[in-house]
């Protein structure tokens, strides 16, 4: 991948963002960090209030009436009849709405950088659930600049690994 010179690289997933800009040339980029984040994610004991709710089902016969109420389920059909059942509702991923959270924070940072005519060119990289997750955020002045998006995760890795990855893209 061709990277601009003097574009702005960010390369982000659901708790870290990086921020290089590019001093060398398109072919051969030589990015300098200017500005790092490391967003808190808590453990879920510290996140969450208290567990996942619970929900029953107190209906059986769906409308139909019972043998009490004067309806004879044999001669009227009657459907299909359930046991009452109990359930769980899903427990909230708190970690993934806290890396959700993060995406929008790192596309708004973008859309001011944009707005204040902080670059020219943008390269995206980032993990595919990260990417799709800022894809949804990105203003208008974010896409009229962005030359391309990589989707890897490459936030642990070192800047002339990063470079790498972008040249073999």
């Amino acid at each position: 991948m061709k990277v601009p010179h003097d574009a702005m690289v960010v390369v982000v997933d659901g708790r870290k963002l990086l921020m290089l800009r590019n001093h060398g040339d398109a072919d051969y980029p030589n990015l300098q960090v200017v500005q790092k984040k490391l967003h808190p994610n808590p453990k879920t004991s510290d996140q969450k209030t208290d567990s996942s709710g619970g929900a029953s089902s107190t209906q059986s016969g769906a409308g139909a009436p019972s043998a009490a109420q004067g309806g004879s389920m044999h001669a009227r059909g009657g459907g299909a009849q359930f046991a009452p059942s109990r359930g769980t509702m899903g427990e909230t991923d708190f970690h993934q709405l806290e890396e959700e959270r993060f995406a929008a924070e790192v596309a708004g940072m973008l859309r001011d950088e944009a707005l204040h005519n902080s670059f020219e060119s943008l390269i995206i990289v980032a993990s595919q659930k990260t990417l799709g997750e800022l894809r949804k955020h990105y203003h208008p002045s974010v896409s009229e600049r962005l030359k391309g998006e990589l989707a890897k995760d490459l936030t642990d890795h070192p800047v002339p690994e990063i470079e790498a990855a972008l040249r073999s893209a």
